[in-house]
């Protein structure tokens, strides 16, 4: 959540294997989203501003970057986000408990911007 606040964060990455599962829509250009804090309480609306599909393996250095998690290259971004989604807990979440990422596992590449923050007029509570 800071890294949104900070402007750090502009792009997240979600597995569209969750998505299918959980029968979650993908997100949409425009969707405005709030950002909740650990108490989930709102704290800041952000607005997709682009939603690609792509292979793991094409993932590019600037979304890694843009992800704010510090990650220097794709290959570090990439180790990450294999130990996230290798973790029993996503799998369990997956329903398959020997998911593994691989070059052709699709991912949904998300950018985004920040529209306001709370205190910003415009900001409904609740």
């Amino acid at each position: 959540m800071a890294a949104i606040l900070s402007g750090a964060k502009t792009s997240t990455s979600g597995l569209v294997l969750a998505y299918e599962r959980a029968n979650e829509p993908f997100p949409e250009v425009g969707q405005l989203s709030a950002v909740v804090d650990s108490l989930d309480r709102r704290v800041a609306v952000i607005e997709v501003t682009e939603v690609r599909i792509v292979r793991l393996a094409d993932v590019d250095l600037q979304h890694a970057l843009d992800e704010g998690e510090g990650d220097e290259s794709v290959a570090q971004w990439r180790a990450g986000h294999e130990e996230f989604w290798h973790s029993a807990e996503v799998r369990a979440e997956l329903g398959a408990p020997g998911f593994t990422a691989t070059d052709d596992t699709l991912v949904l590449a998300e950018r985004f911007r920040l529209v306001r923050t709370v205190g910003d007029p415009g900001l409904s509570p609740g």
